[in-house]
């Protein structure tokens, strides 16, 4: 079996792809690329237990069809020093030896049986399809993944939740401290159906969305989901079980706002939280008229930091704590100059907005507060 393929597309797509295998792979044969002749193209897979990657790659031309498992380690570190031009693959199917010719010279290698290589899961009859436009789901993606948990002992808050009906689509995510509902009412779909994808697949799907992408497909029954781009297919293992009622904890009425400009926040709130206690991350917020006091302390090492900052703020005086480091990932992860800061009293859930919000979308965070000792 012989074929040519143009070097910088190949390393492109296995640059792009290598990403989900895990070098410490139970099974050997998954610390390989499944490449795949048929019909003039090529097929190339990475995998790992749970999820598979496939791109679609134009050949310059093939001598028949047929399938290898090559090393992906010594493959991509190879291609990284080829310029552009055609690869010449030889591949010996007896013996599973390979050739690859290119303008000044030749690599040899061995392969692996590609019968070895498992195939991905297949989707039941009763597949619920979707097609969603790529902006709207890597925004969603981007917009909810940094907030999903760690958390061995409740598996389901592990990953994104996709809450789909006649309305639209929303996106979830939760670690039990802060909470990113992203509603899309863009997103037409025939009926009620959900899923909830693992954070794995989540941040590598959303690398391949090309900005020039205009459509995927997500089809997805009970056990897996399978996402399509044109130039590449994952297929994921879904996270089983019930995700917890978000609407409940979201507060449904924090009469006082404060509008403030998102970047001069994180930037103050990244100096003064400097001298906040490492056990905690903890900072004080002082909310009166039209002016925000940051303020941190470390007592133990006898250390403090208070800013202010002008805003918009009619409300009630108030004094309320936020973790630090959750309040910057928030603020980070909001496409907005201003944001509003929703608050009913100190004891009770922050709910931060986009003070404008793009057409169709509804973004809200949610933050819980930390105890002030004063």
């Amino acid at each position: 079996m012989n074929f040519t393929v143009s070097s910088s597309a190949l390393s492109s797509r296995l640059s792009a792809i290598s990403r989900v295998i895990n070098p410490k792979a139970i099974y050997p044969i998954l610390e390989d690329f499944l490449f795949r002749i048929e019909n003039g193209k090529l097929t190339v897979t990475a995998a790992d237990n749970d999820t598979t990657l496939e791109t679609i790659i134009d050949l310059v031309e093939s001598s028949a069809d047929g399938q290898i498992a090559l090393p992906a380690k010594t493959l991509l570190d190879a291609l990284k020093e080829i310029p552009e031009q055609p690869l010449t693959f030889n591949v010996n199917e007896n013996n599973y030896e390979i050739t690859v010719n290119y303008q000044n010279g030749e690599y040899k290698m061995v392969g692996q049986n590609a019968d070895e290589y498992p195939t991905p899961a297949v989707l039941k009859e009763d597949a619920v399809t979707l097609e969603i436009s790529a902006q709207i789901l890597s925004d969603g993606l981007a917009r909810t993944i940094f907030a999903t948990a760690d958390d061995e002992l409740r598996p389901v808050m592990n990953g994104i939740y996709f809450d789909i009906n006649e309305e639209g689509a929303t996106f979830v995510a939760s670690d039990g401290h802060k909470l990113v509902c992203n509603r899309n009412s863009n997103v037409k779909a025939d009926g009620k159906s959900s899923f909830i994808l693992p954070k794995k697949p989540a941040s590598l799907f959303r690398s391949l969305i090309s900005k020039e992408a205009e459509t995927i497909t997500i089809e997805f029954d009970s056990r897996i989901a399978r996402f399509s781009l044109p130039e590449f297919r994952m297929v994921c293992r879904l996270i089983d079980g019930r995700y917890p009622n978000y609407g409940s904890v979201i507060p449904q009425n924090n009469p006082h706002h404060l509008v403030i400009d998102r970047q001069t926040l994180v930037t103050a709130l990244r100096r003064v939280s400097v001298f906040s206690p490492a056990s905690s991350g903890l900072i004080k917020l002082r909310i009166e008229k039209d002016k925000v006091d940051i303020s941190a302390q470390d007592i133990d090492f006898s250390t403090s930091a208070k800013e202010s900052l002008a805003c918009q703020y009619e409300g009630t005086s108030m004094s309320i704590g936020f973790k630090a480091g959750f309040l910057i990932d928030i603020l980070n992860n909001i496409p907005s100059q201003e944001i509003t800061l929703q608050l009913a009293d100190p004891s009770r859930a922050g709910v931060i907005v986009p003070t404008e919000q793009a057409q169709g979308e509804n973004l809200l965070m949610l933050l819980m507060p930390m105890v002030l000792n004063d």
